[in-house]
């Protein structure tokens, strides 16, 4: 299993509600389970529908966001990357811990745009 997992961040590395508005991505590469790599990243200036893309172009197959309108993660499956919406604020590490081991909860918290 090869993943490229995106989180947007705030400045201490704690996931940003709104993945639109944050000020990094945190990028973790994972082969066969192992996190091989980890990255911050500062994203373009928001613009609707730049994201997703950006993110594809850079190899993401998922994100892991709290708050996403129904329009983004439709652009994000159109672009080939897993929307999982609804993730507590908790870290980088804690979040991919949580999504490796299948045990984060997701609470759907979809925006109104």
């Amino acid at each position: 299993m090869n993943k490229k997992i995106a989180i947007p961040v705030n400045e201490a590395g704690i996931l940003d509600s709104h993945f639109g508005h944050c000020k990094f991505f945190a990028l973790v590469s994972v082969v066969d389970g192992e996190i091989v790599s980890e990255e911050k990243i500062v994203p373009p200036p928001h613009e609707p529908g730049l994201l997703p893309r950006f993110l594809s172009d850079k190899g993401v197959t998922d994100i892991v966001a709290g708050g996403m309108g129904q329009k983004a993660i439709q652009l994000f499956q159109s672009n080939g990357v897993n929307a999982f919406v609804g993730a507590p604020q908790l870290t980088v590490a804690e979040l991919i811990d949580g999504f490796l081991t299948e045990s984060l909860s997701f609470t759907a918290n979809y925006c109104d745009h």
